[in-house]
């Protein structure tokens, strides 16, 4: 019963509320149609050979303004009455579709500047939140400057106060989506289930209220999906276990590095500088982690596997914890990572 109602009432949305791309297809097809009956039949006699797809050939021909010359008509009405009304249709409906194919691109081009469409990229880099657009752009200029990395992954912002993306992002070809980073509706739009990492910024930062924000946000991703690799920052120590607890992967809590930068740089000034130039990933030499080479069996092999690459060696993560200035003979163990100093990730 139902059924067809939905029919009856779609039937008569298209009866009289038809479509742009139906009215044009429906007005080409009437235009196209008559052209090439119109040509064949005056023209006919005086070509016995002609076909209706020789007629429609033609007034394909004429309609795109393209006028090969392989078929014209020569009698009075296939001149006056189908060539020259098929000329004067054919250029107003090549108007219209290109003001309608203008419209849409324009359309589809506001709809991405404002957050309006849906993600369909396939492992991808999401960042939620917009805390300023220094911050942002250094956070992506780090992720970009990474060959093996930067050129993988499209990014991702998402953000609910953000009007429109600003142009700096448009030049880094980030894409955007609006809406609150929390609900599923949001997290559905970015297409976070084929995502391969999530970055969650501090909305405010300097704000422990982010926090609580950053604590929904990674609920929400981790009831969605676990596939997703979450780096979540913190603005306040007290929200590390919650976040652990939360299932983020990595959490980058600032407060824990504060003192350890301003006590440092009283003690040892310029400290700062090189700990910057390490952690960053414009530089040519930078910190890096990598896997322990397999046939590495002591840190010796470390050693020659790092001088190889031109690397200095300074010690094993295993775990979360980091193992300095070890000796040649120390083990190295499955699962551990290698802490050195060099232009690129071992590989």
């Amino acid at each position: 019963m139902i059924v067809p109602i939905l029919m009856r009432r779609f039937a008569q949305r298209l009866a009289f509320h038809p479509p742009a791309t139906l009215r044009v297809a429906l007005l080409l097809a009437a235009i196209l149609a008559y052209g090439a009956s119109g040509f064949v039949f005056f023209e006919l006699d005086a070509k016995p050979e002609l076909t209706f797809f020789d007629g429609l050939w033609w007034a394909i021909v004429t309609v795109t303004t393209v006028g090969y010359g392989d078929y014209f008509p020569t009698t009075l009405g296939g001149r006056f009455l189908v060539a020259a009304p098929l000329m004067f249709f054919g250029i107003g409906l090549l108007g219209y579709v290109v003001s309608l194919a203008t419209s849409a691109l324009v359309e589809s081009r506001n709809r991405e500047l404002k957050g309006m469409a849906n993600i369909t990229y396939q492992n991808h880099v999401v960042i939620f939140n917009f805390p300023s657009l220094d911050k942002t752009l250094r956070v992506i200029d780090e992720l970009r400057h990474d060959e093996e990395f930067g050129h993988m992954h499209e990014i991702v912002l998402v953000d609910e106060d953000l009007a429109e993306l600003p142009e700096e992002l448009v030049e880094r070809h980030v894409h955007f989506v609006k809406g609150p980073p929390a609900r599923d509706a949001t997290l559905g739009r970015a297409n976070i289930d084929r995502a391969t990492h999530a970055i969650v910024l501090a909305k405010r930062p300097g704000d422990p209220n982010s926090d609580a924000l950053n604590l929904s946000i990674t609920l929400a991703i981790e009831a969605r999906t676990r596939a997703v690799r979450t780096t979540v920052e913190c603005v306040e120590i007290g929200g590390l276990e919650l976040l652990k607890k939360a299932g983020c992967d990595s959490i980058v809590c600032l407060a824990r590095f504060d003192a350890h930068f301003i006590g440092n740089e009283v003690l040892q000034p310029g400290i700062q500088s090189v700990v910057d130039g390490l952690l960053g990933t414009t530089t040519s030499q930078q910190l890096c982690l990598s896997a322990v080479p397999a046939k590495a069996r002591t840190f010796k092999d470390v050693i020659d596997a790092c001088a190889a690459a031109r690397h200095v060696p300074l010690g094993i993560l295993r775990g979360h914890e980091s193992l300095l200035n070890l000796g040649a003979d120390v083990e190295v163990v499955s699962g551990d990572r290698v802490i050195s100093i060099g232009s690129e990730r071992l590989a």
